[in-house]
């Protein structure tokens, strides 16, 4: 199978990859949502030595700088309660989490949230956090220029791989809301 964006080697339907991707990704490429087929999410196998943004588009090109978004985990704060969510921007931009996170939340302090939070409650590593397969009843803030782009480059859950799919299936997961201003 031929990957829509990028080059890889090693491209096919994720949901004949199970195995590679964490439990809870595995459990929402099986299950789907949002009436996506299940033969547009696809997984590239790859390499967890470059998973990380710049290593990651050097070998596997330049214009998925532009096509790949990352996936973090963020921390609203009011009084002594925490709400954890996802936000997921384009690579070549930053999350406004004190902007943008913080007034959707409704916190009064927003900031990244501690590595072992983020992978604890994902079920997922540290470099391949993903918006497909988070917790029951998070948040998932999409940068309206994801949802925007035909096909979107994000994690798998592990290091190793990524998965491909549109933009607009990335909107129909369960939480997701898109945020106009959320990747600066």
């Amino acid at each position: 199978m031929h990957a829509p964006i990028g080059s890889f080697e090693d491209a096919c339907p994720a949901a004949d990859r199970l195995e590679l991707l964490t439990a809870p990704v595995a459990r929402a490429v099986r299950e789907g949502w949002g009436g996506v087929p299940a033969e547009q999410i696809i997984h590239v196998d790859t390499d967890p030595e470059i998973a990380d943004t710049a290593a990651f588009v050097e070998h596997h090109g330049a214009d998925l700088l532009r096509r790949s978004a990352n996936c973090v985990v963020v921390a609203g704060k009011r009084g002594g309660e925490v709400t954890l969510a996802a936000c997921l921007v384009l690579s070549h931009s930053r999350v406004d989490v004190n902007g943008a996170v913080r007034k959707h939340l409704g916190a009064r302090k927003a900031s990244f949230a501690p590595m072992e939070t983020a992978v604890g409650k994902t079920g997922m590593e540290y470099g391949g956090i993903t918006p497909v397969g988070l917790p029951d009843g998070w948040a998932l803030l999409l940068d309206s220029a994801v949802v925007d782009e035909e096909w979107v480059l994000v994690g798998s859950g592990t290091r190793r791989g990524k998965l491909i799919l549109p933009g607009k299936a990335l909107a129909a997961l369960p939480g997701a809301v898109v945020v106009e201003g959320l990747g600066v």
